[in-house]
């Protein structure tokens, strides 16, 4: 099964012989929540959207339009070139398609019958055919950005670059178990806007492993098929849900209805009204 862009999302449903799909972003919100996650795959109750980090999008996509010169060309990109890296963007009918959101690059994981996807950046190869994951970053802070940290977000980095290895092995490919970042910084030590902005663009190297991936299906499936798992001690949508209803329950008693009485011409009426307004 192969679902395109019109693919309505639904949710789980124990019963339903049908794969039901599992984005590369999903899988890590399992990990920061298995409660959150169930919340939404099982009844469909989805936290609180964020905003969109449309700067970050753009650099996306002038990075894409750039290395797709490259691909065209079949030429290697002059970033690469100081950093001694002898690739080229990977040619191939589906690039268009494992670019796209919602779309991506697709494996249905057997023991599970979950269809996993992920929208990749790029992906270049080597003379001998091996695939690289290529994956864009945009950021600004003060600094260099030329390696990764052991932070939440780097962590997370990592993650999704396994997994979209993952995708493209299950899919046929031979692909390196190193990947790379092309990490662009804006810089902040300029003198006026201008409207422009500058960037220190930086190629960073990550070698990983996928192993871990087909664990963490299986764990996502028995999860799905179960009970409401407990609240995560690290998840702070679930400590504010918590929070608010204990408040809720415990301080805000409700509000009792109390009469008074309204005057229109020369009739007197009752009426009823929550006391809080």
């Amino acid at each position: 099964m192969v679902f395109t862009k019109n693919y309505k999302p639904r949710t789980f449903d124990p019963t339903s012989p049908e794969p039901f799909k599992v984005s590369r972003s999903k899988i890590d919100f399992f990990g920061e929540c298995p409660r959150c996650f169930y919340m939404e795959a099982r009844f469909g109750v989805k936290r609180p959207s964020m905003p969109s980090f449309t700067l970050n999008l753009a650099v996306d996509a002038l990075l894409k339009k750039e290395f797709d010169v490259h691909r065209v060309a079949k030429t290697v990109h002059p970033l690469l070139r100081s950093y001694g890296v002898d690739l080229v963007p990977f040619q191939h009918p589906n690039m268009g398609v494992w670019r796209e959101n919602f779309v991506g690059v697709q494996a249905l994981h057997g023991p599970t019958n979950l269809l996993v996807f992920g929208a990749v950046d790029d992906i270049w190869t080597n003379a001998s055919g091996e695939l690289f994951v290529v994956d864009y970053k945009a950021t600004s802070k003060d600094g260099a950005v030329d390696k990764l940290e052991d932070t939440r977000w780097h962590n997370q980095y990592r993650r999704q670059m396994e997994v979209y290895q993952w995708l493209l092995r299950q899919n046929g490919f031979r692909v390196s178990d190193t990947g790379y970042f092309v990490y662009v910084n804006g810089k902040k030590d300029r003198a006026a806007f201008d409207a422009k902005l500058y960037f220190d663009v930086a190629l960073i190297p990550y070698t990983g492993t996928d192993a871990w991936v087909d664990d963490v299906l299986k764990n996502i499936k028995q999860c799905l098929v179960g009970e409401l798992p407990s609240s995560s001690e690290t998840c702070e949508f679930c400590a504010y849900r918590n929070s608010a209803k204990n408040v809720e329950e415990t301080r805000l008693a409700p509000a009792q209805p109390v009469k008074s009485k309204v005057t229109r011409g020369t009739k007197t009426q009752i009426s009823s009204h929550n006391a809080l307004f």
